[in-house]
């Protein structure tokens, strides 16, 4: 009869066990600022950080810089660079509108033949509706591309409604701002496929120098 009972009392704690997972955590400094950054990886973390999982795109990262020496620091958003050693992907930071606003810019590729494919270090646009395009395409080519071109056509969305998501990714991302004071807020990064924490690195080059992350469980 115990021994029911431990197997029992075992199999009822195991989905509490999993749900204490922590998020991994990064830290880097240099003699400008100190950079706490703490990895919200996968859809269930994200949804618990923002009530949504944002369609299972998007990595979302805490990032909390504390300028040294009481020195005013200014912070961007683009200062940030998330990079994967699994296949050299790199991204910057979305805004709370490129995810949940009432915009969204579609990409159409048009003619031509294909080629190589390669890295494409062009800027990302997307929404929840689908998988964040890049500018010129989801991957750049190289080699024998023909005459293939990108077309972009922008939807203002006026008639929709605005999204409640939007608000809730405004009031946590990280501040743009000027400060000497410590400064928290959220980062929001979409990679194509899965990534290991142990594969990711937080990139920071800024005002306060050029610093690399990494993140540990």
């Amino acid at each position: 009869m115990r021994r029911r009972l431990s197997i029992l009392l075992t199999l009822v704690c195991l989905p509490a066990w999993a749900a204490e997972k922590k998020p991994s955590v990064a830290q880097v400094e240099n003699d400008q600022v100190a950079i706490t950054a703490t990895l919200y990886d996968g859809k269930e973390a994200v949804k618990q950080e923002v009530g949504s999982d944002l369609g299972g795109y998007f990595t979302v990262i805490k990032v909390t810089l504390t300028p040294k020496a009481d020195k005013t620091l200014a912070v961007s958003r683009d200062d940030f660079l998330l990079r994967s050693d699994k296949d050299g992907q790199k991204c910057q930071p979305f805004a709370p509108s490129q995810i949940a606003g009432r915009s969204t810019l579609v990409i159409s590729e048009t003619g031509g033949r294909g080629g190589m494919m390669a890295e494409n270090p062009g800027p990302v646009w997307g929404g929840i509706g689908g998988r964040p395009q890049r500018m010129g395409g989801q991957n750049a080519t190289m080699g024998n591309t023909g005459t293939s071109s990108a077309e972009a056509t922008a939807d203002a969305g006026v008639k929709q409604k605005e999204d409640p998501l939007l608000a809730v990714l405004k009031k946590k991302v990280l501040p743009e701002t000027e400060t000497s004071q410590p400064v928290s807020g959220l980062l929001y990064f979409s990679l194509e496929g899965k990534h290991k924490p142990k594969d990711l690195e937080l990139r920071y080059a800024g005002p306060g120098g050029k610093l690399s992350a990494r993140f540990r469980p």
